[in-house]
């Protein structure tokens, strides 16, 4: 039997997925893609979830972006099929309500970069390098980085990095704001990002999802209309057992005990 493409695993309240094509840079294939989508089927059917954890298999590459020999293969009404993939099996991602954080265990090229700025945040291994290196395969980026990079490092820098077809190391990532952190050499970088996340894993879901819900919402929505979002989600988390758990915690001295309701 064959290998799956993605693996999932449940650790410490959060589901870490991985692409498992290493010896392909864990490429994004049309099966891998698939199989991907499916996961986030099986990820918004979790309870007790409080964050998702994307990785790829081995050391060198967390995505290398497109599988290129598949797509020689491709027709062009092939290829736009597999753009508007990329738009609905990775849409959870986007809009799964507990934070989303890529692991770069390697290099994030093309639309390996891409997937990864799907997610809310992103950690990187010293040895990553991230890059959009389409323009000289003669295309663009095609699932979505030409919207979110600007959105997420200021538009001269995206077009450096598309126009240019720059490739960051972790350090001048971290500069630039691609990346929230840089995990110490030879640290596992799940393991970093399990102990970094410890504030969400431990603390109070309700109020996670609702400050994730409130913060998305300024991705595309007047400042007038953000605000009454934060409103609605600040709301969620007045009526909250937490929230009385919290203030109770408070006066008697102690680490609170959040149960998510």
């Amino acid at each position: 039997m064959t290998s799956p493409l993605v693996l999932l695993e449940h650790r410490a309240s959060a589901a870490i997925v991985t692409l498992n094509r290493p010896e392909r840079s864990n490429a994004l294939s049309e099966a891998l893609l698939g199989e991907l989508s499916s996961i986030g089927d099986t990820i918004q059917a979790m309870d007790d979830l409080r964050a998702v954890i994307i990785t790829g298999a081995g050391s060198r590459a967390f995505c290398g972006g497109a599988d290129l020999k598949e797509r020689l293969l491709m027709s062009d009404d092939d290829v736009r099929r597999m753009l508007r993939r990329y738009r609905t099996d990775l849409s959870w991602i986007d809009a799964c309500p507990v934070p989303v954080v890529a692991a770069l265990n390697g290099s994030a090229l093309g639309g390996g970069l891409e997937l990864a700025l799907l997610c809310d945040m992103r950690v990187a291994v010293p040895e990553a390098r991230l890059g959009l290196p389409e323009t000289s395969l003669g295309i663009i980026p095609g699932a979505g980085a030409t919207q979110r990079l600007p959105r997420l490092i200021g538009e001269a820098r995206a077009k450096e990095m598309i126009l240019l077809g720059r490739r960051l190391t972790a350090a001048e990532a971290l500069e630039f704001g691609l990346v929230n952190r840089v995990t110490a050499s030879n640290v596992d970088v799940v393991s970093d990002v399990l102990d970094w996340l410890v504030p969400i894993l431990q603390g109070a879901p309700l109020a996670a999802k609702a400050a994730l819900l409130a913060i998305d919402a300024a991705a595309d929505r007047p400042l007038g209309e953000g605000l009454e979002v934060e409103l609605a989600a600040y709301e969620t988390c007045l009526k909250s057992e937490d929230r009385r758990e919290a203030l109770r915690a408070f006066a008697e001295k102690r680490q609170p005990r959040f149960v998510g309701r």
